[in-house]
């Protein structure tokens, strides 16, 4: 069995290990590496692409293509190309309740907390897969250029990304047969790149302004003897780019004297005006005027009215740099740089306005605009693999800290390689009605079964109050401090009943240990993703029938015979698709108990509440 060299002081790998970092972004997604230059560079495809769009399109055969290729079927076959997937990572349907419409292809709705769900013809993919495919693109293209196997990387997320979006994005570079060193956050790794923070003795506020594609985000960063501190960040999860291609159609609809409904319901003519506002749009940055005649189009265009079309636009993403200054209680002049991300930065009335807004304050732009994150990720992957002699690495923890969920899932609340000291927590349910104890099994390792992993300690939360299943909250915490003491706290937050206990996680591991159970972890990537997907689908199975028969019990006078008859075969059906061991037809049935249902369980919601108003007044 092969070993793999760990120090276990930094958790970094041995200097012959290559490690690459890379921008898994909304719109586009790079792959980098530091040269022999000791210089990062975005790594390119046959074409010389360093850009591959974050698009992964499914034919019904269940074959796949990535990126340019994938971005063609965008219009002719929407339902099943699954763009901006990072929206969806580490969210719940009920997250997404109110963006739904924006995608074109379809998120089951299963009323419920688990990881939303894509439908692509008759099978069900989480992010967390679609993320994967988008990971092996990245990881054939450093392979194919690199002429080596590449296992390992570093990952850059928005900073405002949360514990579940982190996890995800880690589980995503598992799937694709990526060891995950670390999770950074995107402003950082722009920083990097321009090698702010790498001074020891630097102290200063810095603000990242990232105007992509499809999302704007700012951030406020203080940087001082190597540690990036996030002070506040702030941003719009639909402004970028595209806006300006929208806005841009929109004014040629109306010179053109068309209808502008008409227009964008022809696919394939709204699909080529898009193409040509992109086109115009870039050109624009260049030149003051542009007249094009084409497919008996006008498409007239001067600098001037493109920036009054887009000025509203870029006005919004000011209004965010003021919130998230606000938020950061610095002044304007205590904000020494502005490091520039995103394609649309190129645009000059972009640059003017936040050099208006950050008066005081150098403009960071010499470097590709769409290349920074992924650059700045690569400069932290050389930092790991230990050949920046001049960065001082801060402690980490060398393998995850998590607790058991239902089905036996590890669940991790500090992933490896995460800097100590440091805290996480997260909240939880119960899952059966009435439940006043609650185990809590704290694990170290890097499998999905808890089974496979390193067992440190249980303790019970005893006296919750009886509740209905799913609505107590027990907030689980984890402190692990510089000496790698971890304190494990649980709390029930209605209540206020809460219990800890510490433990030594690293206590009785050898070096041997702790590289065979990283080894085991890469070794069995696939069979432990697939394994913990499929006990989530019989989890969330399970729980469906449960409360599904509990709301017969209560509700049966309320509904029709047809109703209960209905559900109860439907809830007959999930049943025996639990005993296949197939995931999509588990998720299948859920899927048709759950349609089934929705309608008269909104009724009965809406009778109750009627009665439980009767006589009230708000």
């Amino acid at each position: 069995m092969a070993k793999v060299g760990i120090n276990i002081a930094t958790g970094s790998l041995q200097k012959d290990e290559i490690i690459v970092g890379i921008d898994l972004g909304t719109t586009n997604s790079l792959v980098a590496f530091i040269n022999s230059n000791q210089q990062p560079y975005a790594l390119n495809d046959m074409e010389g692409n360093t850009i591959v769009p974050s698009i992964v399109h499914f034919t019904q055969g269940g074959e796949t293509t990535v990126g340019l290729e994938a971005k063609q079927h965008l219009i002719e076959d929407p339902q099943h190309t699954v763009y901006s997937v990072k929206r969806l990572l580490g969210k719940s349907f009920s997250d997404l309740k109110n963006i739904q419409q924006y995608f074109g292809f379809k998120i089951l709705d299963e009323d419920t907390e688990g990881l939303v769900k894509i439908k692509i013809y008759d099978k069900y993919y989480t992010a967390i897969e679609i993320s994967a495919l988008l990971l092996k693109e990245l990881k054939a293209r450093a392979e194919h250029y690199l002429k080596t196997p590449v296992k390992r990387a570093v990952i850059t997320v928005p900073a405002y990304f949360n514990d579940s979006q982190r996890q995800a994005t880690r589980d995503a570079g598992k799937l694709a047969g990526l060891d995950v060193l670390r999770i950074v956050n995107e402003p950082t790794a722009a920083s990097l790149a321009y090698g702010l923070g790498l001074d020891q003795n630097e102290h200063q506020n810095i603000a990242v302004y990232d105007l992509g594609g499809g999302t704007f985000d700012i951030s406020i960063l203080s940087l001082h003897q190597g540690v990036f501190e996030v002070l506040s960040t702030n941003g719009d999860t639909f402004l970028g780019g595209d806006d300006f291609d929208k806005t841009i159609i929109n004014y040629w609809i109306q010179q053109n004297n068309n209808i502008t409904e008409q227009i964008l319901a022809n696919k394939s003519l709204s699909q080529w005006l898009r193409l040509k506002a992109e086109e115009v749009k870039k050109q624009l940055s260049f030149e003051e005027n542009l007249v094009l005649h084409e497919n008996g189009w006008i498409l007239d265009l001067s600098r001037a009215k493109f920036n009054a079309l887009i000025l509203p636009f870029i006005e919004r993403s000011i209004e965010c740099c003021e919130k998230a200054l606000a938020d950061s209680g610095l002044q304007g002049n205590e904000i020494s740089n502005v490091v520039m991300v995103g394609g649309s930065t190129r645009i000059p009335l972009v640059k003017q306005n936040v050099s208006a807004f950050f008066k005081d304050s150098i403009l960071f732009d010499s470097l590709n605009p769409d290349e920074v994150v992924a650059l700045g990720a690569a400069i932290e992957a050389d930092i790991l693999a230990g050949n920046r002699s001049d960065i001082l690495l801060l402690d980490v923890t060398p393998l995850s800290l998590g607790i058991e969920t239902l089905g036996g899932l590890m669940d991790t609340l500090i992933p490896r390689n995460s800097k100590i000291p440091t805290k996480a927590a997260r909240q939880y349910t119960t899952s059966i009605d009435g439940q006043s104890n609650i185990k809590i099994n704290v694990f170290q390792g890097e499998r999905d079964l808890v089974s496979e992993n390193r067992k440190l300690a249980t303790f019970d939360l005893r006296g919750v109050p009886a509740m209905p299943a799913g609505l107590p909250k027990v907030e689980v915490a984890f402190q692990l401090n510089a000496d790698g003491i971890l304190t494990v706290s649980a709390k029930e937050l209605r209540s206020g009943i809460s219990q800890e206990i510490e433990v030594k996680p690293q206590y009785g591991l050898t070096d041997d240990e702790v590289e065979k159970m990283l080894l085991d972890s890469l070794v069995n990537a696939q069979q432990d993703v697939e394994t913990r997907m499929m006990v989530e689908a019989k989890t969330e199975a399970q729980q469906l029938i449960y409360l599904t028969e509990r709301f017969l019990e209560k509700n049966a006078d309320m509904l029709t015979t047809e109703e209960k008859d209905g559900t109860k075969q439907k809830i007959e059906d999930l049943r025996v698709s639990l005993a296949t061991e197939d995931k999509n037809s588990i998720l299948k049935y859920n899927e048709a108990l759950n349609e089934f249902t929705a309608p008269f369980a909104e009724r009965v919601m809406d009778k109750a509440i009627a009665i439980a108003m009767k006589g009230k007044q708000i």
